[in-house]
């Protein structure tokens, strides 16, 4: 039997058993839910060493932060919350219908589909799969092939604690992927590329699957005008450099370019410089710093980086004396000033170490800066004017918004998690997640005593007597 054909049968289960339970019942989601936090518990150190092999280093101590503390408070957000979310919601029902009654209840959908990215490749397949399983589905997760260890690793340990129709873990490369993507899921979640997040569109189309697309882009921060020069600023510094060396910034919402007050530049990489010597005091050989992925990551770091130069881009150590080790792929952090618009760092997610810095001249052409662009999936603004933050909330449109401080909307659970645009399409987390994997059915009671009797054929005086109210 073909990978695909395994891959078919596989799914064909999941679908068979949604049919044969299709409103799995609160004790059941619970028991699943709990089985999941047991295999993350148990199995921690075990995860952080293959994350660990599979990007040549990250620090376990990031692992446990970034991914398994995360994913341990959405499985305990939904089991504290899951009674109330599956609980019929009242409607209300218009005056002359009553005294009839409305609810609405949210059902299974059925066999649902998670795609994973490399980066966190256990967080963003568990957040999406806590919702998933809360809502009562049955579940396919195509790992990344560029995380082998911790798909290998990932795929048994659910194997262990999991019947093959509840939830299954699929490796393989690019085809498998596609193949996946072509299956006629009830939901299908893809994390990932916006070029990708094309592709897994198209493919889902075929079948009229719905898609929720978790993309990513270009997160500005913006640090206020008024903050020059103060202990705001060297704050707002601190948390958009940490933010940015997190998991040597492969995130999908790290802290892409900076904004800031023309004649700040040189005084943000003052900070930032004396940020990284105190997070990363030895950072060619700490092992707090994560490695790039893998080769093809770092030669296009390395290309973003040469391309900018030619353009007469001016490359900044935020580390002096470190040099990139291309054997480790440990590429130290950069700022970049006056790369020009058309530079690929400028145009492309970064995904990586290097930050571009640009000033500005005053708030309305930082926000201008940002609104020219394809909306991102964060937006970071530090500030104390309240005035301020308002206007940067109003007048721009990003997935979310972290206010002084950088990544910790995505760790909210009872906020929503999603792009807008080019950055995705639909969100998730806490009850958000639950209703995207969730049929919203709406139901109408009718009363034992109802007008509605009064209009139907054949139609008459009395009948345009009423109407006539009606439509009054």
């Amino acid at each position: 039997m073909s990978r695909t054909d395994s891959l078919a049968s596989r799914f064909a289960r999941l679908q068979q058993a949604a049919r044969d339970e299709p409103y799995p019942d609160r004790a059941v989601r619970e028991h699943r839910l709990r089985a999941l936090d047991r295999l993350l518990l148990d199995n921690e150190t075990a995860i952080a060493e293959a994350i660990r092999r599979d990007f040549g280093h990250r620090s376990p101590a990031e692992t446990r932060l970034l991914e398994l503390f995360p994913s341990h408070q959405a499985i305990r957000h939904a089991l504290r919350h899951l009674k109330h979310w599956m609980r019929p919601q009242s409607r209300r029902v218009s005056l002359w219908f009553q005294p009839s009654t409305a609810e609405l209840r949210h059902q299974p959908l059925g066999a649902v589909g998670i795609m994973v990215p490399w980066n966190y490749p256990v967080f963003l397949a568990a957040a999406p799969l806590v919702a998933a399983l809360a809502a009562g589905n049955r579940v396919l997760i195509k790992m990344s092939e560029f995380t082998p260890a911790t798909s290998a690793l990932f795929a048994e340990l659910v194997a262990g604690a999991f019947a093959d129709d509840e939830f299954s873990v699929v490796e393989g490369d690019a085809l498998v992927a596609r193949e996946f993507a072509r299956l006629p899921f009830d939901h299908l979640l893809f994390t990932g590329s916006t070029p990708v997040g094309h592709q897994v569109m198209a493919a889902a189309a075929d079948n009229l699957t719905p898609v929720t697309l978790e993309l990513g882009g270009k997160s500005p921060a913006i640090i206020g005008p008024g903050l020059g020069g103060s202990a705001q600023f060297a704050r707002a510094v601190e948390r958009i450099v940490v933010g940015k060396c997190l998991n040597a910034g492969q995130t999908c919402i790290a802290p892409d370019y900076v904004l800031v007050p023309a004649g700040q530049e040189q005084a943000f990489i003052d900070h930032a410089r004396k940020v990284i010597g105190t997070c990363y005091p030895e950072l060619a050989t700490t092992p707090d710093y994560s490695s790039i992925v893998n080769d093809r990551q770092y030669q296009r770091l390395c290309s973003y980086l040469a391309d900018a130069s030619a353009g007469g881009a001016r490359i900044v150590e935020l580390a002096p004396g470190v040099p990139a080790d291309p054997v480790m792929r440990r590429l130290p952090p950069v700022a970049l000033l006056d790369a020009r618009d058309d530079a690929l760092v400028m145009r492309e997610e970064i995904f990586g170490p290097l930050l571009p810095i640009v000033a500005y001249r005053d708030l309305a052409a930082a926000i201008g800066y940002v609104n020219r662009r394809p909306r991102p999936l964060a937006l970071y603004y530090f500030d104390d004017d309240a005035a301020q933050i308002e206007r940067v909330l109003a007048e721009t449109v990003s997935g979310g918004v972290t206010i002084n401080d950088t990544i910790l909307h995505i760790a909210q659970d009872d906020l929503p998690f999603g792009g807008v645009g080019p950055s995705g399409m639909g969100c998730y987390h806490g009850f958000a997640g639950f209703e995207t994997f969730s049929a919203r059915k709406g139901v109408y009671r009718q009363s034992r005593v109802s007008a509605i009797g009064l209009f139907k054929p054949p139609y008459g005086k009395l009948f345009d007597r009423l109407t006539g109210i009606l439509l009054r």
